[in-house]
């Protein structure tokens, strides 16, 4: 994993905004590295492993380096290597270490932040310069100094040459490989303007496996949520793909796991998401062996997979058996919940993507990025929590700004309580999400509401984390016409999309194109009563 480009994409611009300096950018990305050799050490992240730390705690920068004169040696160093003023350069970086402490504590799950950045310390430690070793722990500073390449003094968007460590002794060995460094520069230079010339040529330096850009800040890694239920029978299923043909994929190799239990599986398949998945090759593995164990949960993202079960004697197993199927990816236990964690980051998250947006944006753009944070109600509650207002302030804002933007607000529960009851509460959450949208100025014609009640899981209900996952609210593109009772909506493809293209079974909560219909088939259905 790399460490430094996922924090260039989800924390630079948070702390960057409009400002789309390309040296204030690399400026960030040094500092994560060296970030990151910090955390590595236990003695630094023991200091303040059990504190609270807000994301806007400034402060946070002081308590990783305690030493005044070594944070203003990184302020001043970065500065003065990306010509950016000394000042500016502190901003940034405090501004930058509590997000990115948040973000690398995500990646890390379960594994302990410092084990974390020590197991991937390949993947950021050519972004560390060689002045940093004097700023790091005595340890990460004898384990990069031992590294057959000297410490780098460039960020990975840097293309010049590094300078010699020690002109005296290097000078005149560089001196004599100007020539061949040339030629090599000259022959790539060459090779990169034939493949411009061809028809259909494939971007320089693009992996194979995805023609997308690498690191786009508005492309998402391919995901597939897949859980079981206590006789092991598909419970529930979700992905987010780039294209039909993961899509048709994914499905194949879930319906040889599941049988027709697959045709439950939703898709969102939109250009927001990679049109690759690690692990695409080896599903037809990996599927079978979370279908072996009851009640268990798998999320599969980029290259990791998160596993949970309410068995936990078969935990180490399952990822053990996991990580011999696909070598390849990271296999790691789902944390343990940490309720006040799991909404600041979402809320981080939302925000950023609100923030990407953009003028005009795509109603689809929009209900994404709504769905991306929490609303954690109370038990057995519909009173909107304070801490959501803010971010649905700015979205009441666009929402209103879109002329034809529609959008419906669903409610889900998990599988506690009478149907009955989950069906009324996720329906009165969902209108309390959309009283206060329209409170905040938004056009009640452009908000529609729908409670699902338990009927929509996307983990498993056995666990404690399961639980959470699936009491959720989520936004989806309302692009039909409704009546002016909100709970009517007609053949909305957004709410259900075309759940395996491959067949004609009436599969679909609401009929579509691929379904064979029936006269018992009812096209209009009654949100309010909706299971």
């Amino acid at each position: 994993m790399d460490i430094t480009s996922h924090l260039t994409r989800t924390v630079s611009p948070a702390v960057l905004e409009d400002d789309h300096s390309p040296a204030k950018k690399n400026l960030l990305e040094q500092f994560y590295a060296i970030f990151a050799a910090r955390l590595a050490d236990n003695t630094t992240y023991d200091r303040f492993a059990n504190e609270s730390i807000t994301l806007d705690d400034q402060a946070f920068y002081d308590r990783v380096w305690t030493d005044s004169s070594q944070r203003d040696q990184i302020a001043r160093e970065l500065a003065g290597k990306h010509d950016v003023d000394a000042i500016a350069s502190r901003g940034l970086i405090a501004m930058a270490a509590p997000l990115a402490f948040y973000e690398i504590k995500s990646l890390a799950g379960s594994t302990p932040v410092p084990q974390f950045l020590s197991d991937n310390l390949a993947s950021y430690q050519h972004h560390i310069p060689a002045w940093a070793s004097t700023v790091l722990p005595g340890t990460m500073s004898a384990s990069t100094a031992a590294a057959d390449e000297p410490l780098a003094d460039t960020v990975s968007t840097t293309t010049t040459a590094a300078q010699p460590q020690q002109e005296e002794q290097q000078g005149g060995f560089l001196k004599a490989l100007l020539p061949i460094i040339g030629l090599i520069i000259l022959s790539a230079l060459a090779w990169a303007l034939l493949r411009g010339c061809q028809e259909n040529p494939e971007p320089v330096a693009t992996p194979a496996m995805s023609q997308q850009v690498a690191g786009a800040s508005n492309i998402e890694a391919a995901s597939l949520r897949v859980a079981t239920d206590e006789n092991s029978e598909l419970y529930a299923c979700r992905m987010s793909v780039g294209d039909e043909t993961l899509q048709t994929n994914v499905m194949a190799a879930l319906t040889a796991a599941f049988g027709d239990e697959a045709n439950k599986c939703r898709a969102d398949v939109d250009d927001h998401f990679t049109v690759d998945m690690p692990v695409a090759a080896q599903l037809t593995t990996v599927l079978p062996i979370l279908k072996s164990i009851p009640n268990t949960s798998m999320v599969i993202e980029g290259d990791t997979i998160t596993v949970n079960t309410s068995d936990a004697l078969a935990l180490d197993q399952l990822i053990a058996d996991l990580k011999a199927a696909a070598p390849a990816m990271k296999v790691q236990a789902e944390r343990p919940l940490d309720l006040k964690d799991e909404i600041e980051n979402s809320l981080f998250a939302a925000t950023n993507a609100m923030k990407n947006l953009g003028d005009n944006p795509d109603p689809s753009d929009v209900a994404r990025a709504l769905s991306v944070q929490i609303i954690n109600f109370g038990v057995d509650e519909a009173t909107l929590p304070e801490v959501n207002k803010e971010l649905l302030d700015q979205a009441a804002q666009i929402i209103a700004e879109v002329p034809d933007i529609k959008l419906m607000i669903i409610g889900h529960t998990d599988g506690q309580g009478s149907d009955e009851h989950n069906n009324e509460l996720s329906r009165e959450r969902a209108e309390a999400v959309k009283e206060y949208l329209v409170s905040q100025g938004v056009d009640t014609n452009k908000l529609t509401t729908r409670g699902m009640g338990e009927s929509e899981p996307i983990a498993d209900n056995s666990t404690e984390q399961g639980r959470f996952h699936n009491r959720r609210i989520e936004f989806v593109v309302n692009d039909e016409p409704s009546s002016a009772n909100d709970g009517l909506i007609i053949n909305n493809e957004s709410l259900d999309p075309d759940l395996n293209p491959l067949d004609s079974d009436n599969d679909d909560v609401l009929p579509d194109s691929d379904d064979v219909l029936t006269d018992s088939d009812n096209v209009t259905q009654d949100i309010d009563t909706a299971n």
